[in-house]
């Protein structure tokens, strides 16, 4: 359960985090390309302009508007991008302020309530609880006694599980990190720990015979040393990641996720967003002045040929209308 926990979530923050930086690139690639675009029909048709070629202007007045209405959309996307930003870290600090109410996050975290929770976690100490006295209760009861001197002929089947012959010194017991009320304990000097039984305990393993009872010096088999590794796994396990399990109930971990988020990243991705915004309607707006201009000084550079020609065929008539009457 634990490592399918922790896939889920490696697997789900791997897929947000790669969508959220598909998502930005995409918009830094839009961006990028929107203005140099801008800047390139910007710098033609200045050039365009000054030599006079009308229908290249009207050409690229076409382009730039059809450009211009592109950037008012993307405006409009970034400033839904912005909003939904904001939206986001608003609904994550109201969760976290108030993770009972009803907002808009409880339809995507299937949390349970805290009384839940607990008995989870209440359950998971009763268990380490037990096994832990169930190591301790082999260790006391089979692997530190000392086996008769002289064994009737006829033993039991399973008399051989109580006596294999066990020798040499005592086999120290598992502390348990709970008191019979489920509270905190404090192991003693002699006890060993979750972290380093198998070590431990390993030091008290005898070899044995044919027959399973051990012809060396030691305390447990290779077989009940096994299963006490396994059931210290176990304990080990319920007492460390229980509380990690509890999180995944109650959703404690995700409101510290969001809390983290909402302090360390969401005034960057406001702030950015903001900024995408700001930038996208600087070019929209950079394009409608650039088509603007285009027109108003070709418009002008036309009427003053226009001009230029008038007054050249008005002089030109002046003077032969001069010389007609002189003759």
């Amino acid at each position: 359960m634990i490592n399918a926990s922790a896939t889920i979530l490696r697997d789900a923050t791997d897929d947000n985090s790669d969508l959220i930086h598909k998502v930005l690139q995409s918009i830094r690639a839009i961006l990028i390309t929107v203005s140099a675009v801008i800047l390139l029909l910007a710098f033609i048709g200045f050039l365009v302009s000054i030599f006079g070629l009308q229908s290249l202007v009207y050409a690229l007045a076409i382009i730039g508007w059809i450009v211009a209405t592109i950037a008012l959309i993307l405006s409009c996307i970034s400033l839904i991008l912005h909003n939904v930003v904001g939206d986001t870290c608003v609904a994550m600090d109201e969760w976290v302020q108030n993770p009972t109410a009803r907002t808009s996050l409880d339809d995507i975290l299937p949390c349970v309530e805290r009384a839940t929770a607990q008995q989870t976690l209440s359950e998971s100490e009763q268990v380490t609880f037990q096994l832990v006295g169930i190591v301790n209760s082999f260790i006391t009861n089979v692997a530190n006694i000392d086996p008769p001197t002289d064994l009737p002929p006829n033993l039991p089947p399973n008399a051989t599980l109580v006596y294999y012959n066990q020798s040499g010194p005592l086999v120290p017991i598992l502390c348990n990190p709970f008191n019979s009320n489920m509270t905190d304990r404090i192991c003693a000097a002699a006890e060993v720990h979750f972290a380093n039984a198998s070590q431990e305990w390993i030091k008290y393993m005898c070899q044995v015979s044919s027959n399973g009872t051990c012809k060396t010096r030691g305390r447990m088999t290779p077989e009940f040393y096994n299963q006490m590794t396994y059931a210290v796994n176990i304990s080990y396990a319920l007492y460390h990641y229980s509380p990690f399990l509890v999180g995944l109930v109650d959703c404690s971990f995700v409101r510290e996720t969001f809390t983290s988020i909402s302090e360390h990243h969401c005034p960057g991705l406001n702030q950015y967003s903001r900024w995408v915004f700001i930038g996208f309607v600087m070019v929209s707006a950079a394009v409608m002045f650039s088509l603007m201009f285009w027109v108003f000084y070709a418009r002008e550079r036309r009427h003053r040929l226009y001009t230029k020609q008038f007054i050249h065929i008005s002089a030109h008539h002046s003077t032969e209308e001069s010389n007609v009457q002189i003759q």
